[in-house]
């Protein structure tokens, strides 16, 4: 073989990582063809590459015979003997069959093998490089659009964004760092394909190990992740120790850390809430920033009844409500939110009274008839509170009367 050609192939091996062997075993495999293709009706060949000199070796299955009628495919019986002293008429033999000119054809076929290999070997060190960092955060650079989907130049090898995995809105420019979350990685005819999201859950909470300390060390845990690329999200965390507040940890000082991954998401809204082993407190927690007045579970339809206070009804559904649905997501219960009144309401109306008779007129119902109705709906009352809240408003009432009354005579 060309020297050069052999110092080459060691070359290759240090900077390009392929094994020498590899290119050494391909190179044969070509060279057999090349072989077959130049000398016209060749038996079964196979060609031997000293792996220290770099010298080439063409041997060939010869048939032991008499009379050779093709120098290709037989040899006579005489020479036979002189590579294998016990061969009979019949048998096959291995003999040395390189041609002289042999080394010319070498030399092209080898540039093309090893080209041809060198894409190969370095195809195939670029699968096995990001198959294992799946589910990882890498950074690229925006080169070029394709269907619209993004092409993201990563180095060695490009990503692919497709138009379902980018979040709704953003807008991407030619020479623009960005980063995105490894889904998947393929291997094609082309060569390996990466396929990354900037949509995925895994995504916010990749960005959340990278910023803040307390995930990646194991203090803080993310328990569960539910978004709505590119409007809101939520995250549940979890503190192992005690003295550390989860929330607090992921906000970070004046919330320079989550403000830090919102901008990386173009602008998206991160909700941080604490999650908690007690699912009503938990149901409780997901529907932040609004605040829950109680929670009622039904855990046989894994629904749960949340009561907030009037002025945090709209707060606790959010716009089109995509609040109550990130909680529900998060949480994987069904949520129905009602504000205070609505559930005094509903709990007057199960027991069968109705918001007129709950109404009392001053100038017909003496106080002794107050007093009765409060007992009708302390029978089985739907809440204690609701029905002090009854009687307390119609002394009220009454107070009022009796002062109005004084106050003429006098």
């Amino acid at each position: 073989m060309n020297k050069e050609l052999f110092e080459a192939i060691e070359l290759l091996e240090k900077e390009k990582g392929i094994s020498k062997e590899i290119l050494f075993e391909a190179l044969e495999v070509a060279l057999v063809s090349a072989y077959k293709r130049n000398f016209q009706n060749a038996p079964a060949v196979s060609v031997v590459i000293d792996r220290v000199s770099g010298g080439i070796k063409v041997y060939s299955q010869l048939r032991v015979v008499d009379e050779v009628e093709s120098d290709q495919q037989e040899v006579n019986l005489y020479e036979a003997r002189v590579y294998d002293p016990h061969c009979q008429i019949g048998d096959y033999i291995e003999m040395e069959v390189t041609p002289k000119e042999f080394g010319r054809i070498a030399a092209q076929t080898a540039k093309q093998v090893i080209i041809q290999r060198i894409r190969e070997a370095e195809r195939e060190l670029i699968y096995e490089n990001y198959v294992d960092r799946v589910e990882e955060v890498i950074t690229g650079v925006v080169r070029r659009f394709e269907q619209r989907n993004v092409i993201i130049d990563l180095g060695r090898t490009e990503a692919v964004l497709p138009i379902e995995e980018q979040i709704p809105h953003e807008r991407y420019r030619q020479g623009e760092r960005v980063k995105a979350y490894i889904v998947e990685v393929k291997k094609t005819t082309k060569g390996p394909q990466v396929i990354v999201s900037r949509t995925h859950n895994g995504f916010l909470k990749r960005l959340f190990e990278m910023e803040v300390p307390e995930i990646y060390e194991g203090i803080v845990e993310i328990k569960a992740v539910a978004r709505e690329a590119g409007n809101r999200s939520k995250l549940a965390v979890y503190s192992h120790n005690k003295d550390i507040d989860p929330v607090g940890a992921c906000v970070g000082p004046k919330g320079s850390r989550v403000q830090a991954i919102s901008n990386d998401l173009k602008g998206e809204k991160i909700d941080i809430i604490k999650w908690n082993d007690e699912i009503e407190e938990y149901i409780g927690n997901s529907l932040s920033p609004a605040k829950v007045s109680s929670v009622q579970l039904n855990s046989e339809e894994n629904a749960a009844n949340v009561v907030v206070p009037d002025n945090q009804l709209s707060l606790a559904i959010g716009k089109e409500g995509q609040n109550a649905r990130l909680a529900a997501k998060i949480t994987g219960w069904k949520i129905d939110i009602s504000s205070e009144t609505q559930h005094t309401e509903k709990s007057l109306s199960a027991i069968g009274l109705t918001d007129q008779e709950s109404e009392v007129d001053e100038s017909s119902q003496p106080d002794d008839s107050l007093n009765s109705e409060g007992d009708n709906v302390s029978v089985s009352p739907p809440e204690e509170s609701d029905i002090k809240g009854i009687e307390e408003d119609n002394d009220e009432k009454v107070n009022e009367t009796d002062g109005k009354e004084t106050e003429d005579t006098t």
